[in-house]
């Protein structure tokens, strides 16, 4: 059994969890009871059990036949908790607005998690807008402006081995081309995302330095067809100038929670 911080791991909780989490990561894919048990290596009985346990208490839903099974309305309620209760997120969301007001772009803000990248919050551009809101979704750290920015602040020796995951034909994939784009990025300041998460649209990564390392970061992305280089001029001057003043208003007085994450 493994060990956190000294303390045994409580299986249950951890099946819990990694239920929660598989049912999460599949979105719009309900899955079938015997999937969920195959995955996770557990029982079928036991995974019966274990799910309507969970949809009694809404944190799993199932179809009208019995058959399906999705991540449940709890998750949501949580998951906005999280966001209403993080000081450094109430403290970036003005910036956001007046990111999106100056530049008229996409503005996002996210956090490092691992291997990835958890968006917390985001102002939609009016010229370009998603069909589904990013906000608490995530994306390879390797691949996006906000996850680059981010490695970059920290060693290359942290970089886990590749291949890594394809998101276009631009992303890098090999340790040692990360490797060089986060030295271009440690020079320049910033990082900067051409087509590598999402094909024809460009992104600029800032790091907020109220951490350190930095666990937070801003970014602005933008249609390629809209990118002239004066416009990339002008995003680069704002977003520096908004991580300014972010990290000039950093929480930490009032009483706040400093929370690991």
């Amino acid at each position: 059994m493994s060990e956190t911080g000294g303390v045994r791991e409580v299986k249950s909780a951890a099946r819990t969890v990694e239920l929660l989490e598989l049912l999460a990561a599949r979105g719009d894919r309900p899955a079938r009871l015997q999937e969920l048990a195959d995955e996770l290596d557990v029982p079928r009985s036991s995974m019966y059990a274990l799910l309507q346990t969970l949809i009694s208490r809404g944190w799993v839903r199932t179809d009208i036949t019995g058959s399906l099974y999705g991540i449940g309305i709890h998750a949501l309620l949580t998951g906005t908790s999280y966001l209403d209760s993080d000081p450094r997120v109430r403290v970036v969301r003005p910036y956001l607005d007046e990111a999106s007001e100056a530049l008229g772009e996409t503005i996002h803000m996210g956090r490092l998690d691992g291997r990835d990248v958890a968006y917390l919050a985001t102002r939609e551009s009016h010229e370009y807008l998603r069909t589904i809101s990013r906000v608490g979704r995530r994306l390879p750290a390797h691949a996006g402006a906000l996850g680059k920015a981010l490695l970059a602040e920290r060693p290359d020796g942290d970089l886990p081995e590749g291949p890594y995951e394809s998101l276009t034909a631009n992303t890098r994939t090999t340790r040692d081309a990360l490797a060089a784009d986060l030295a271009e990025v440690r020079v320049r300041g910033y990082s900067v995302d051409r087509e590598e998460s999402v094909t024809g649209i460009a992104g600029f990564g800032f790091a907020l330095r109220y951490d350190t390392p930095a666990q937070d970061a801003i970014s602005c992305s933008v249609p390629v067809a809209r990118l002239s280089a004066g416009h990339e001029e002008r995003i680069v001057a704002v977003m520096r100038e908004i991580r300014a003043k972010i990290e000039a208003t950093v929480p930490g007085g009032g009483g706040s929670v400093h929370w690991r994450r």
